[in-house]
């Protein structure tokens, strides 16, 4: 039987951290936080596209996209595991 490592951290204190990190995030490393932080808060995304010229707003409404059917449990694991992957990267 494979047993996998539980994270010590919660989906709480791992959105603390991210926004306490000391250095800045590439914008995808950002928008796959947003998107599984969207999930986990609202669920699959329930707001029109934005236009083609806003451009920021059309990446992070497809990173939250991206994450529709995602359970709310399932989102905050994804969400901790990100954060466990570049917290030595970001901290």
């Amino acid at each position: 039987m494979t047993r996998y490592k539980q994270s010590q951290v919660s989906f709480e204190d791992a959105t603390e951290r991210v926004l306490s990190f000391t250095k800045k995030p590439t914008d995808s490393v950002n928008l796959e936080f947003y998107g599984l932080y969207k999930q986990v808060t609202v669920g699959d995304v329930n707001i029109d596209k934005p236009a083609v010229w806003e451009i920021k707003k059309k990446a992070m409404h497809e990173a939250w996209r991206s994450r529709k059917g995602l359970s709310k449990d399932a989102a905050k694991e994804a969400y901790i595991k990100v954060y466990e992957k570049y917290a030595t990267k970001y901290a």
